[in-house]
């Protein structure tokens, strides 16, 4: 088996165009790379705190700093803004930038609620500019070589996923997440299930498929982080079984207080199946009828401009999505995970923690498509 060829190189940029991005949220929004992107400068960044708006400043080289989002898109030179800021702010700050006549680029989740979706995609639709979700798993290198397995058909029918997400929040060290000086930060008793799409991203992301039927149970102890939380969460680990557009099944697991890290997939079908390497010690694999297995994962760092060959967060994800932003809008198209591809990433999240709520229940999955 040779997959060599599997991934085409993505055009290089035919432009000089440099889009002029602000950067609000001086924690994980200083971990990409638009600073090194050929066709992009920062314009200005934000952060409440001052020490993280220095920070922000230091990293992007930018002389000119705001001491909050809604000031920042007030800036005629900003085109674009990267919102980086707390979960249940994500579709307040993303409204506010759009209304403010300016393309967006979001943390996950996309929402929150059926509400928020509602609200994020109408915006999105009234004012015509371009929206994306910062999803990482869509730009692991084994998502990116199922995917174009997938569209070469070489799994023939597509059967599986199990898709996953763990991080240790239990111990004292997850903690540190949920409380800040004596006080509980927006990461308390935050529901699992509402963080899906570092999940769900392996199966939509792979085959563009709507999870359409989800049911999913929860398991949580008497921990005082649980018995009260702005969430009414009562869980620590989910595992959804949702049935898929496709005719497939999709398992999604999110899980806070096991011992296992990070994110994985395995998508299984009748001629192929893919095996992403996991914290258990899980190995790589590519496997198919009558051949041996391939065990080398192509790097594809050729689909950067070389400025942004560098090493970067979660699994080198970091470097493909800022680029693929920034590409949307000197192309004038829409980012791979536009509003409706985020959507799909996230609203499964939503309707599955009101499954376990209600004991397992399978629920449907309201549709955000056009």
């Amino acid at each position: 088996m040779n997959l060599a060829g599997a991934v085409p190189a993505k055009a290089r940029l035919d432009s000089d165009r440099k889009i002029r991005i602000g950067v609000v949220g001086g924690g994980f929004g200083a971990s990409f790379e638009w600073h090194l992107d050929p066709n992009c400068t920062v314009e200005a960044v934000s952060d409440l705190r001052a020490d993280r708006r220095n920070h922000l400043q230091q990293v992007y080289k930018c002389e000119k700093a705001y001491e909050s989002l809604e000031k920042l898109v007030l800036d005629p030179k900003i085109e674009a803004v990267a919102v980086f800021t707390g979960a249940p702010d994500h579709v307040r700050h993303c409204v506010e930038v759009m209304n403010h006549g300016k393309h967006c680029i979001c943390a996950v989740p996309a929402a929150m609620s059926l509400e928020e979706a509602a609200l994020l995609k109408e915006t999105k639709e009234r004012t015509g500019l371009k929206y994306m979700m910062a999803e990482t798993s869509y730009h692991r290198r084994p998502c990116i070589l199922a995917r174009q397995l997938y569209q070469d058909g070489m799994f023939g029918k597509f059967l599986y996923c199990e898709c996953e997400y763990y991080h240790y929040l239990a111990g004292k060290h997850g903690q540190a997440y949920w409380w800040q000086n004596g006080k509980p930060t927006w990461r308390h008793g935050y529901a699992p299930m509402l963080y899906p799409t570092h999940s769900t991203a392996f199966h939509v992301g792979v085959t563009r498929e709507r999870i359409t039927d989800i049911s999913c149970l929860g398991w949580g102890d008497d921990h005082p982080d649980l018995q009260e939380n702005q969430y009414d969460n009562p869980f620590w680990n989910m595992t959804a079984l949702g049935k898929c557009s496709g005719g497939n099944i999709c398992r999604c697991n999110v899980m806070y207080n096991v011992v296992a890290g990070g994110e994985r997939a395995q998508w299984l079908g009748e001629k192929l199946s893919l095996y992403m390497p996991g914290s258990g010690g899980q190995p790589f694999a590519v496997k198919a009828h009558g051949s041996p297995p391939v065990t080398a994962l192509p790097d594809y760092q050729d689909l950067l401009p070389e400025s942004m060959r560098v090493a970067s967060g979660h699994g080198g994800s970091h470097t493909f999505l800022t680029h693929e932003f920034v590409a949307a809008l000197v192309e004038d198209r829409e980012p791979a995970i536009d509003v409706y591809e985020s959507l799909a990433m996230t609203v499964p999240g939503i309707v599955a923690q009101e499954s376990a709520k209600k004991g397992g229940q399978q629920l449907k999955v309201p549709s955000f498509d056009k």
